[in-house]
């Protein structure tokens, strides 16, 4: 087990769960400067990047002019194929309003439309970058560049977890494809390797090698984990520098907890057939995001600060042609998984502590590509939050008439992460980390948080 957690939880959040103490001179000076509204976050990224106006932005004059080329006016950009030129293409979905707040969804997604009044859609999010790899990125550490520590290595960083048995940040996919960039996308960054996000399998034993191996105690293990914490630590001491060492030996002590404590947090079969079957798991289609949105509700519910749900893992959401399957297939795996989610953490008094965001790099443009699909649209896209001290049923910001550029209050990636951070309790601009003797922050000195998310004065 030691062997394969070596490899497997190196990079596990450690700096600040062995000793409580350890975590207070950590928050440097970001923490409680704001009342916390949040206590965790739950990201549930569509990796590929769904089309705005198809599912929560819908736009009539898209379908008055489909068939014609962008009009004048509109200002042109760089797309990632170059299909600036080509015609409009129609949106094909059935729009209704729903809830008390009478927000538009599509028929894409009828289980999401039973939860809008506490959502918060916001239309006028945008990017830098025009590619997946790129927008990942930068979706997932503030720059398109690699290199900067993940949103969740900062929460983790700044926060730490409630749950010492526990990893702070937890990274799921739904299959086992790799996500674009790879765990750079939960990397720590420049920050010490125990920050970075902990990837629990897709399968269905999300932790390996928990259990002892077959004649070993759970003496002798101590016993070799104690020489092992030894010999690293002696090695560590002459050679400061190396984080990852660090990070490794922290590992090992949180693995030998999390045999303890894991195997419960991830066992699906203490739940009710009814709570099973609303997350979509007795069906193919929706069975393995549903099995991860009904871990991460189980994760946040024992303290696990940041957990980040991938679905579409591959950049699967991509839909340069037939867009009308691509992204009926995607919301038949993904929207009932969503619904429960939200219900759930609901129906538990969760969700008013637990911040849930959904969305993917970027949106899809309004021109066509390859005649029936959307090219990548970083310069407006819609994303939603809910809970979390977020004011449901409002739908924020805008994107001009046919979807293309977000027009009124537009969030740049480093706003959203700002929100993200202030509805935690935590200033973007005050959470520091010295790096070669420079202060980085979360947004690199850029953004702010969009207080209004919250229908009230925050902090």
């Amino acid at each position: 087990m030691l062997v394969q957690a070596g490899a497997g939880f190196g990079g596990i959040v450690l700096a600040d769960l062995l000793h409580a103490a350890q975590a207070v001179p950590q928050m440097t000076p970001g923490r409680s400067l704001y009342r916390p509204t949040a206590k965790s976050v739950i990201f549930l990224f569509m990796e590929g990047g769904p089309s705005q106006m198809d599912t929560f932005d819908p736009k009539p004059k898209l379908n008055e002019l489909a068939g014609q080329p962008l009009p004048p006016g509109y200002k042109r950009v760089i797309t990632a194929m170059g299909e600036i030129n080509s015609p409009l293409l129609a949106s094909k979905r059935k729009w209704k309003q729903h809830g008390e707040s009478g927000i538009w969804v599509s028929d894409w997604l009828p289980h999401t439309a039973q939860c809008v009044d506490d959502l918060a859609v916001i239309r006028s999010c945008w990017t830098n970058g025009i590619n997946h790899s790129g927008g990942v990125c930068q979706m997932n550490t503030g720059t398109p560049i690699a290199g900067r520590p993940s949103l969740g290595a900062w929460v983790s960083y700044g926060l730490g977890t409630e749950n010492a048995n526990l990893p702070a940040f937890v990274v799921m996919t739904d299959s086992t494809t790799s996500t674009i960039n790879g765990p750079r996308n939960w990397s720590a960054g420049f920050m010490p390797a125990g920050y970075q996000g902990v990837q629990l399998e897709s399968q269905a034993d999300p932790i390996r090698n928990l259990a002892n191996p077959k004649g070993i105690s759970v003496e002798q293990q101590r016993d070799k984990l104690a020489l092992l914490t030894s010999m690293n630590s002696d090695f560590a001491r002459k050679h400061p520098q190396q984080t990852e060492l660090d990070a490794r030996i922290r590992s090992y002590e949180l693995a030998f907890r999390m045999q303890a404590h894991a195997p419960e947090a991830v066992n699906l079969a203490e739940e009710t057939p009814a709570t099973q079957e609303a997350y979509g798991l007795n069906r193919k289609q929706t069975a393995a995001f549903g099995r991860n949105c009904l871990l991460a509700r189980r994760l946040v519910e024992r303290g696990v600060r940041f957990v980040q749900l991938y679905h579409g893992a591959g950049s699967k959401w991509d839909a340069h042609s037939a867009i009308e399957k691509n992204h009926t297939d995607r919301f038949a795996e993904s929207d009932q998984p969503v619904a429960a989610l939200l219900k759930d953490l609901k129906q538990r008094g969760l969700l008013d502590e637990t911040l849930v965001i959904w969305g993917g790099e970027f949106g899809r443009t309004p021109m066509s590509e390859k005649g029936d699909g959307r090219d990548h649209n970083p310069t407006g896209f819609t994303m939603w939050m809910a809970g979390g001290g977020v004011q449901g049923g409002q739908v924020i910001g805008a994107t001009d008439d046919l979807g293309f550029h977000a027009v009124e209050d537009r969030l740049h990636v480093h706003d959203l992460h700002a929100t993200v951070l202030h509805l935690l309790g935590v200033d973007n601009m005050a959470l520091t980390y010295i790096h070669k003797g420079r202060p980085e922050r979360p947004t690199q000195n850029e953004g702010g948080p969009y207080r209004k998310i919250t229908g009230r004065a925050l902090g």
